[in-house]
């Protein structure tokens, strides 16, 4: 058994455990293990269906340690399911993963503990492992796998991180309690860290060591499967992004700050240059506007990405169409579009008038016209006039540092 002399007493004070997923890693396991255990015994292991040499490794910490095992492989993500709900029926707060395949350190473990120790107990956190992706011993796959992974983390949470694929993590066991997961295999790991940052756990990244020995480690990872099932989690997770949370996240914004704060904050102080941000104010104006109905959101924020425009000022210029105001679009829509015909404008709007489905469309056509015209000159106007405000509070505030 390993030696107890360096045992780190944190892991009881922070409540903390350790998780070793395993599948046919006998070459590492045994090392592995006996470099956690030098920090502590509060050890959690999943044997998942392994069919080498592992459950003989395991046997001889069968009464020291937690051991779970599989009669066949399920894969990592059930894996790791299986770990937070046994640290959850333990009464763990956090969990530290870290592979069996001898990539991670255990001498890295007190690294996540004095991160934890420094956070602010209100607060939830998840930190994951970040690895040398520029070390030669990274293989090439890897490399190009964590930026696809870290690109689209950042679409979908809005934040930015070196490393999402690292397996060396440590999990806010409560918050995860209370998300709902589909997922099974290796896109668990994504579908985690941005459930939890969607609910507003702080998520970092923290230097780890890392050693990709090619003699001895056993990768699973399929290539094309794996590579599938993620691509597909990730289109639905930046659906999701789009539809519900980034909309939810900046209306959060606004009200938490109020809209005064949030304009001089967000709007008159943002870094961007003013045909930017008027820029961005067109663009919402015009979404905001047009019948569009049911995309908007979904419309201006990927339009704000793709032009490289303040997102937050768009999506607020975009809900224009709040309903105290949708009557006035509404009307005023028809009868620019009634102009842009031809006809008379009918002030009126009377329903009797409608006497067929042929009236329906044509009213339907009269609008839809009218409010892309209207849009446009909302935007246009409203674009200008916004260039040339932006403009003069830059000059005067660069006179004043003058």
């Amino acid at each position: 058994m390993a030696e107890k002399t360096l045992f780190d007493s944190r892991f009881e004070t922070l409540n903390c455990c350790v998780f070793i997923p395993t599948y046919n890693n006998h070459k590492t396991l045994d090392r592995v293990i006996q470099g956690v255990m030098k920090y502590t015994d509060r050890i959690i292991i999943i044997n998942d269906g392994s069919t080498d040499s592992t459950s003989t490794i395991l046997e001889q910490y069968k009464n020291s340690i937690k051991i779970i095992t599989f009669p066949e492989n399920k894969g990592k993500g059930m894996a790791l399911r299986e770990g937070f709900k046994i640290a959850s029926e333990l009464g763990y707060d956090y969990m530290i993963t870290i592979d069996s395949d001898g990539q991670h350190f255990p001498s890295d473990l007190p690294v996540f503990l004095n991160e934890l120790e420094k956070q602010d107990p209100a607060i939830s956190l998840l930190l994951i492992g970040s690895r040398n992706m520029d070390d030669p011993t990274v293989p090439g796959k890897s490399s190009f796998g964590n930026k696809f992974s870290n690109f689209w983390y950042y679409v979908e949470t809005g934040i930015k991180l070196k490393d999402t694929q690292s397996g060396y993590r440590l999990y806010p066991i409560k918050e995860i309690s209370k998300l709902k997961l589909f997922t099974t295999k290796f896109e668990l790991e994504i579908e985690v860290i941005v459930k939890l940052a969607w609910r507003n756990v702080e998520v970092r990244n923290i230097p780890v060591q890392v050693l990709y020995d090619e003699t001895e480690r056993v990768s699973h990872f399929r290539p094309f499967k794996d590579f599938t099932r993620i691509s597909i989690l990730n289109t639905w997770l930046v659906t999701l992004t789009l539809f519900f949370y980034l909309p939810k996240r900046l209306i959060g914004k606004v009200k938490k700050k109020g809209f005064k704060k949030y304009w001089r904050e967000n709007v008159l102080r943002s870094n961007d240059s003013p045909v930017k941000k008027a820029s961005a104010i067109a663009l919402g104006l015009f979404i905001g506007i047009a019948p569009l109905w049911g995309f908007q959101t979904i419309l201006v924020i990927s339009l704000a990405v793709l032009l490289k425009l303040n997102k937050a000022i768009a999506f607020l210029f975009s809900n224009i169409s709040i309903p105290p105001l949708i009557p006035f679009i509404i009307y005023g829509s028809y009868q620019i579009g009634a102009i842009a015909m031809g006809k008379e404008m009918d002030a009126t709007l009377n329903i009797e008038d409608i006497k067929s489905g042929t009236d329906v469309f044509k009213g339907l056509g009269q609008y839809i016209l009218g409010s892309i015209i209207l849009a446009t000159l909302v935007s246009s106007i409203s674009g200008v006039i916004a260039y040339l405000y932006f403009s003069f509070r830059k000059s005067k505030k660069e006179a004043v540092d003058a």
